[in-house]
């Protein structure tokens, strides 16, 4: 039996709770559109902690394979770019302060990713003669 959906009115109300329930399930078939650099979105948290000596990235990057990740950075933001069964990911992460990109270390285990930078020197002496 099919029912006229003229006659309910909290059909766009259902519909919209589906969407967003097959959105977090993974199933993207319904009416959305996501591009690969759709960002990890509410998939991904990122976390960033400062101390006197380093900076430390941590994002939750359930459901992705280690070598399916992809790490850049410039000194002053982290790429992180991944990508799952369901999508591909593309996030630059704004870093609080400069650091040292070449002494950046990163792990990843069980669906958390961390990336450890030491902090540039803000400026260096000059001596004047």
């Amino acid at each position: 039996m099919r029912r006229d959906d003229r006659d309910e009115p909290f059909d766009d109300f259902f519909k919209e709770i589906e969407r967003m329930m097959n959105e977090m399930m993974g199933d993207r078939s319904m009416d959305m559109h996501f591009e690969g650099d759709a960002g990890f979105g509410s998939d991904t948290h990122v976390d960033i902690h400062e101390t006197d000596d380093e900076i430390r990235v941590i994002a939750d990057m359930p459901g992705v394979e280690k070598d399916n990740i992809k790490l850049e950075c410039d000194g002053e933001a982290l790429t992180i770019g991944a990508e799952s069964e369901h999508r591909q990911y593309h996030e630059r992460v704004e870093l609080p302060t400069r650091v040292d990109e070449h002494t950046a270390t990163a792990t990843y285990n069980n669906g958390v990713l961390e990336v450890v930078f030491d902090r540039m020197d803000s400026s260096a002496d000059i001596d004047l003669k």
